[in-house]
Formats: structure tokens, C-alpha cells, sequence
């Protein structure tokens, strides 16, 4: 007999059998009441960007609004980019990047860039920490001379916890 995960919500049964539900997370169905142009646009929306259903769009557009909710009302660790575009001739800020990254070592997970012409480049950094770190490496970054633009964008902790900060 196999061992099959413990339900995590013990109060509500399981709902799919079968090969497949071992591998489809648990989900809890719920209904909106939504004003009528409001669903007129969620369902542009859903047909405009390919999403497979309503709830597909809703459950992705709610993670993203509880990310920036965690990153505005606390310091919890979270993952996330800096994208930044920059022009690789204006003198010495690419040294001034890479040093950044390594006295941020903790933080910066891995970087990637670009070049998109024969002076500028577009870089971007994975970033692990508390959110207030992450948005001082990014201004730290986003303000230093050659860089043209930078932005900052966090999603809820989902690489493994790297941070030093975290205990295990």
C-alpha cells in the first residue's frame, strides 16, 4: 500500500481521485460577486493573454497583489529581479554593478545581461532577502551614473532559502 500526503486542509475531503490528483495541488473553489463591466474585463483579459480559465487569471492576479502586500507591510524574505538598462560606455559602471553585486553577496543569487547594441546592456539579477533590503541593492543600483532604468520586482520566497537571516 502506498503512503499518500496528509490532506492539509483535514476539514474539507479531497476531491479528485485517480493518478492525477497526486499530482494537481489541492485547491478550495470560492465565488466572487464582481461588478458586470469588471467580468466584461477580466474576460478580455483572460482571452487576450491566453489564460486557460477565469480563475487561472484571478488566482494570478491575486498572488501578485498579495506579493506587493508582504513587500509593503513588512520585511518578510522574498525573491525577485532587478532588471536593469544601462549604457556599458558611461565610465566605469559596470565595475561599480559588479561590486555591488559581490557586497551584496548574501542577496544576489545570479545574474544575466545583454548586450542590445554596441553601448547599451540590459542586465538582470535574482535576488533573495528581507523586501527592504532588496529595494536598497536596487536604488543603490538604479541610481548610480550610466544606468538609464531599473526596477525592482518581488514575488513570494519560492527558490530555496539561501538567506542567512533564515534559520532552518
Amino acid at each position: 500500500m502506498q503512503n499518500k500526503p496528509e490532506h492539509t486542509n483535514p476539514g474539507r475531503p479531497r476531491r479528485s481521485k485517480g493518478p492525477q490528483a497526486e499530482r494537481r495541488p489541492l485547491v478550495d473553489r470560492i465565488s466572487l460577486s464582481l461588478p458586470e463591466a469588471l467580468v466584461a474585463d477580466l474576460d478580455a483579459m483572460v482571452a487576450k493573454r491566453g489564460f486557460a480559465s477565469r480563475s487561472q487569471a484571478v488566482a494570478e492576479a491575486l498572488a501578485r497583489s498579495l506579493a506587493d502586500h508582504q513587500y509593503a507591510v513588512g520585511d518578510d524574505v522574498m525573491v525577485g529581479t532587478i532588471t536593469l538598462f544601462y549604457d556599458h560606455l558611461s565610465t566605469g559602471v559596470e565595475q561599480r554593478l559588479a561590486d555591488l553585486q559581490r557586497a551584496h553577496i548574501d542577496e544576489v543569487i545570479s545574474s544575466f545581461h545583454v548586450h542590445l547594441t554596441n553601448h547599451r546592456t540590459l542586465e538582470v539579477l535574482l535576488v533573495q532577502g528581507p523586501a527592504g533590503k532588496l529595494q536598497a541593492i536596487a536604488d543603490e543600483m538604479t541610481t548610480l551614473r550610466g544606468v538609464v532604468s531599473g526596477h525592482l520586482q518581488v514575488v513570494a520566497a519560492i527558490i530555496p532559502q539561501l538567506h542567512p537571516f533564515i534559520a532552518s
